[in-house]
């Protein structure tokens, strides 16, 4: 009965040491399968909010997306095609997007309550200051349009509905002494299809508000004869004075990656930002604002539009507040450091990175 009892008993043992072995190494395959920093904590997954495929803020999540995955603090981005801002922000408020890229009139509106946030203002803060959004009016020569104030009973592409152009598109109008009901039609058309309907005639103008050159601008002009319409003169300066979020900017003439136009368009801009829900983790924050920084500063930006502003600027003359995240990082920056993370690793193997 001793022996038979030593027996059971270096069994059992064996069996939970092995037990044991199995449920460490299970744990460790869930830990590596889920992510994790080297301090152990959980890595998240972004939701990366753009807009629409043929615009630039679409393929500027695409750039990014391997840049903020190389992060041990991230798991996975998955950049969605949008109705970019108003979209945008509304899925950051809900918890469908975590990251997104929006206008500075749509973010300053969410953030006091105004217009479409009317009564229920955004909780977000800016991670950085992009590109300049340039409010760019094509119109078809013979439409007899030449100001913003000639789009009276014409046919107009006005964006999409809660898109950031579509915003602009009404705060510009309305400058200019315009409501919707003074246009012969409104065409809720993001850029693809506003191309495709003057092209084919269905539109005498639209609206592009984006990053210059803009592609499907581009395109049009290629097969259909069209010109600029500058915002300008009391427009403009009525613009400027109610909304602190607009600058005068012109279009250069003779400049090849600008349209390459005979005359200068003299036109106003809004800048882009990147942003954040206010309650992301602070290391997360300034984790992503560090990478977007540094790739910046790479060889390897391949949005043109990602090279036309100073990235040590981006801090600089928001309309939302700085992630107390960002802040720890442009405030290193001031010091004279390099921004990094002790506590985290800088990046992770290229093997491991997506």
């Amino acid at each position: 009965m001793m022996g038979r009892s030593f027996w059971t008993a270096g069994v059992l043992a064996v069996a939970m040491a092995l037990a044991g072995c199995g449920q460490s190494s299970n744990d460790q395959s869930q830990s590596a399968s889920s992510g994790g920093d080297q301090n152990g904590k959980q890595a998240v997954n972004l939701i990366f909010g753009t807009g629409g495929t043929s615009g630039t803020y679409y393929p500027i999540g695409g750039a990014l997306k391997g840049v903020f995955e190389k992060s041990d603090l991230i798991d996975n981005v998955q950049v969605v095609s949008t109705g970019a801002s108003v979209q945008n922000i509304n899925n950051i408020m809900d918890g469908t997007n975590q990251i997104a890229i929006v206008m500075s009139d749509v973010a300053y509106d969410a953030l006091k309550g105004n217009n479409q946030f009317k009564g229920r203002p955004a909780k977000i803060d800016a991670i950085a200051g992009l590109y300049p959004n340039v409010v760019q009016i094509v119109a078809l020569d013979g439409s007899n349009i030449h100001s913003v104030a000639d789009l009276k009973g014409k046919r107009v592409g006005v964006g999409k509905v809660g898109s950031g152009v579509e915003a602009s598109a009404k705060k510009v109008l309305a400058s200019a002494g315009l409501k919707y009901d003074d246009l012969a039609k409104v065409s809720h058309t993001g850029y693809a299809d506003s191309v495709t309907d003057m092209s084919n005639g269905n539109l005498d103008a639209a609206f592009f508000t984006s990053g210059v050159p803009n592609s499907s601008i581009t395109g049009l002009m290629q097969n259909t004869k069209v010109h600029f319409v500058n915002v300008d003169g009391d427009t403009a300066k009525k613009l400027l004075q109610k909304y602190p979020y607009y600058e005068n900017y012109d279009i250069a003439a003779h400049t090849k990656n600008k349209y390459d136009l005979a005359n200068d368009v003299h036109t106003v801009s809004i800048r882009n930002l990147l942003i954040v829900p206010a309650s992301m983790d602070k290391a997360v924050a300034k984790d992503l604002t560090q990478r977007f920084y540094d790739y910046l500063g790479s060889d390897s930006v391949s949005v043109a539009a990602l090279k036309q502003f100073d990235r040590n600027t981006m801090n600089q003359n928001l309309v939302l507040p700085v992630h107390p995240g960002a802040k720890a990082f442009y405030d290193t920056l001031n010091k004279g450091g390099d921004g990094s993370n002790d506590n985290t690793d800088s990046a992770k193997q290229d093997n491991g990175a997506s």
